[in-house]
C-alpha cells in the first residue's frame, strides 16, 4: 500500500496501527539502536550508554525549549509528580481534573495530609482560589483528547500564587511545548515520542523548584563515578539530582526516536495528525456518530463504541477501549488510507 506518511522508511506496521495515545510505534532507527547495544551487551562489548541518556535529556530540553540542564531523566510520570508531592507542605490545596491520568494525580492522593480537589477539566482556570499551592493537569486527556486551557490555567495560577505542574505525556512530539510557561512539566515518551518504555523526564526551574531528591542515587551526585559508595556529598548542581539510575537500553532507543521528531518537525508532524483526525471526524458524522468535542486534538473519542475494540482489532484495526470510548490517535506514521480503512470496519457493524 503506498502509504502518505512523514517518515515512511522509519515504519512498515502489519496492522491499521492507530494506537499512538497507548503506546507509538517504534521507528526502525531505534530499534535497530537498541538491537545493536543488546547484541554489544550480550557479547561482552563496553558501550557508553550514559552518552544516550544525554543525547536524549538534551533532545526533550530542545522540545520543550529550555536548557539541558532543567531536564531530569527517569522512568515515569509517577515518580516525577512524586517529588512534587512530596514537597508540598501539611494541608496544602492541589486542584486537579475530573477524570485525569492516576500516574499524574495519584501520587497526591496518597499524601492523606494534602487537600486534593477535583473540579472538570472545564473549571480548571475558574477554580483556582487562594489557598490553592499547585494546579496539576494534563495537557491532552489521555481518556479522550480534550485539551487543556493552560493558558487560562497558568493565568489564574499565577494570579493566586499557586504552582503548575503539566503531564505533557499525550502532546509532546505533536503539539508545540514551552515548558518555561509552567513551573513543572513531566512526559513519558512511549506514546507520541515514539520511544521505549521506561524514558520519563521532568522540567524543572533553574533554582530546581524547591524540590527533595528523595530518590537520589548514584547518578544524582555532580560527579556520579564518585558517588558509587556512601553518602553522595555534591548532588548535581542541575535538574540530574533528580535522575532516577536509568532504563539504558530505553535510552538507546529514545535518543533515536527523539531525534527523529525533531529532523521531521512538532509543527508538520501536528499538522498531519490534526488532518487525519478531521478526516475521521467527518466521516464519523456520515455514519451517524458524535465524538467527545476535542477540537485541535489528534485523539479522537466515541462514546458508546468502546465495544468494537474487540471487533476492530480482529480486523486488524488497533485503536482502545477508554472509559466506555472508543478511543483512535493519529500519528506521523498514519495515512489516509488507515482513515479509510477503520470508517470501513465501522460502517460494517
Amino acid at each position: 500500500m503506498d502509504r502518505d506518511t512523514l517518515a515512511p522508511s522509519e515504519f512498515a506496521p502489519r496492522t491499521t496501527y492507530l494506537n499512538t495515545a497507548s503506546t507509538g510505534l517504534l521507528p526502525a532507527r531505534a530499534a535497530a539502536a537498541v538491537t545493536e547495544a543488546t547484541n554489544a551487551m550480550a557479547a561482552g562489548l563496553s558501550a557508553d550508554m550514559f552518552e544516550d541518556v544525554e543525547a536524549a535529556r538534551a533532545s526533550f530540553a530542545r522540545l520543550a525549549g529550555v536548557p539541558a540542564r532543567r531536564v531530569a531523566a527517569g522512568a515515569s510520570v509517577a515518580v516525577h509528580a512524586g517529588l512534587v508531592a512530596a514537597s508540598l507542605p501539611d494541608g496544602a490545596e492541589v486542584l486537579v481534573a475530573e477524570g485525569d491520568f492516576s500516574s499524574l494525580v495519584n501520587p497526591f492522593h496518597v499524601r492523606r495530609d494534602l487537600k486534593v480537589r477535583t473540579v472538570p477539566l472545564e473549571s480548571l482556570a475558574g477554580a483556582v482560589r487562594p489557598d490553592t499551592a499547585l494546579v496539576a493537569v494534563s495537557s491532552v486527556q489521555s481518556a479522550d483528547g480534550r485539551r487543556a486551557d493552560l493558558d487560562a490555567i497558568g493565568a489564574a495560577a499565577r494570579a493566586y500564587g499557586a504552582r503548575t505542574l503539566v503531564d505533557a505525556s499525550q502532546s509532546v512530539g505533536w503539539l508545540p511545548l514551552e515548558a518555561s510557561a509552567y513551573d513543572y512539566t513531566v512526559a513519558v515518551a512511549f506514546k507520541w515520542l515514539m520511544g521505549p518504555r521506561g524514558v520519563a523526564f521532568m522540567v524543572v526551574p533553574d533554582n530546581l523548584g524547591g524540590l527533595t531528591p528523595t530518590s537520589a542515587g548514584w547518578v544524582s551526585g555532580e560527579r556520579p563515578w564518585d558517588s558509587c559508595y556512601g553518602q553522595i556529598t555534591e548532588l548535581a548542581h542541575s535538574a540530574r539530582r533528580f535522575d532516577e539510575s536509568p532504563s539504558l537500553l530505553a535510552y538507546v532507543g529514545a535518543r533515536r526516536s527523539l531525534e527523529l521528531v525533531e529532523e521531521v518537525g512538532v509543527a508538520a508532524i501536528g499538522a498531519h495528525d490534526l488532518a487525519l483526525a478531521e478526516r475521521y471526524r467527518t466521516g464519523l458524522a456520515e455514519l451517524g456518530h458524535e465524538p467527545v468535542a476535542a477540537p485541535g486534538s489528534p485523539i479522537v473519542s466515541v462514546p458508546g463504541l468502546g465495544h468494537r475494540q474487540g471487533e476492530l482489532s480482529r480486523a486488524g484495526v488497533q485503536v482502545s477501549d477508554r472509559a466506555g470510548n472508543l478511543r483512535t490517535a493519529f500519528h506521523l506514521y498514519n495515512a489516509p488510507a488507515d482513515v479509510d480503512r477503520l470508517l470501513e470496519v465501522l460502517a460494517e457493524g
